[in-house]
């Protein structure tokens, strides 16, 4: 696929497209990367340098590879943490301008705004935004829970259990996305056991780690829903969700089922990587060939 990724941008380590453009890359997909921001490293470590850059700019650029006649070649878009009002401007234009060439092109949003322990995160006004206009024109979206419970309209404590967290989903589907990855979820959620895998021939997961619980993701489309957990590791960093939802993007062309077991492969991998060397940074490149040949050693779960 030709994917233009419109993300944030780091010299220093793997957040938004400097931790979503080497593993499309790696599964051999031309990723043409646009920046909203360009920093020295990811704000997580309290200082940093450089700049956002102005929507203009961001503009700017796509239209240079407009006047190349390119736009229409694109088979994907994906965006990240938009950053201010004037870019998720930007991004919404440019999807539909997309589309008008190309009808069959895939715009997978990944709507960065919060998590559980921070709150939201991004200025004021861009939540809602997300919410009430670019969500509405993706294909796919992938949200944490708590981005979910934003977007649902709803609270943590409603989509603590299976049923409202499938009905929040729904309610996302309804907004306009078909496909729906909720990532960070609690792995205790109620689910299926091990005799209702989805496919015959899913193998067994690995132990959970250091009995640290397991953590869950969840995909919906018109399908299904399906459910995959993968043991929860004792870390915490920063661009694991941009990783995700680009894998995503790239694998849901195998099917939905298929695209869920292998980001929880790979995704695992990277994480596994990164806690057993004590990294603050994921460890992307380390773990490329799991990116390249995910082992899908995690089962997956059809839950309706």
């Amino acid at each position: 696929m030709r994917i233009l990724s419109i993300q944030s941008s780091v010299a220093y380590g793997h957040v938004g497209n400097s931790a979503a453009t080497f593993p499309l890359q790696r599964l051999g997909h031309d990723v043409w990367p646009v920046l909203t921001v360009h920093f020295s490293n990811h704000t997580g470590y309290g200082s940093w340098r450089g700049q956002v850059l102005d929507s203009a700019v961001v503009s700017d650029v796509i239209k240079g590879i407009d006047d190349l006649g390119l736009l229409g070649t694109v088979d994907a878009v994906l965006t990240g943490y938009q950053g201010s009002p004037g870019v998720a401007e930007v991004v919404l234009d440019t999807v539909a301008r997309i589309r008008r060439l190309n009808r069959d092109v895939v715009y997978c949003c990944d709507p960065v705004m919060g998590d559980v322990d921070r709150g939201m995160f991004v200025l004021p006004g861009v939540p809602e935004l997300i919410r009430d206009r670019v969500v509405p024109v993706a294909d796919v979206v992938t949200p944490n829970v708590f981005e979910l419970a934003y977007l649902a309209g709803v609270t943590l404590d409603e989509i603590a259990d299976l049923p409202g967290l499938l009905a929040a989903v729904q309610r996302v589907r309804a907004m306009g996305p078909s496909t729906v990855l909720v990532t960070s979820v609690n792995g205790a959620v109620g689910g299926p056991g091990p005799d209702t895998a989805a496919g015959p021939d899913t193998p067994a997961g690995p132990d959970t780690a250091a009995g640290l619980g397991e953590i869950a993701m969840l995909a919906v489309d018109p399908t299904g829903a399906f459910l995959v957990r993968t043991p929860r590791l004792p870390i915490s960093v920063n661009g694991a969700g941009d990783v995700t939802a680009a894998l995503f993007l790239a694998h849901l062309r195998s099917g939905i089922q298929t695209a869920l077991a292998r980001v929880a492969s790979s995704v695992y991998a990277i994480l596994r990587r990164t806690a057993e060397v004590g990294a603050r940074e994921i460890q992307l490149i380390q773990a490329q060939d799991e990116i390249a040949h995910p082992a899908c050693e995690f089962p997956v779960f059809r839950l309706d």
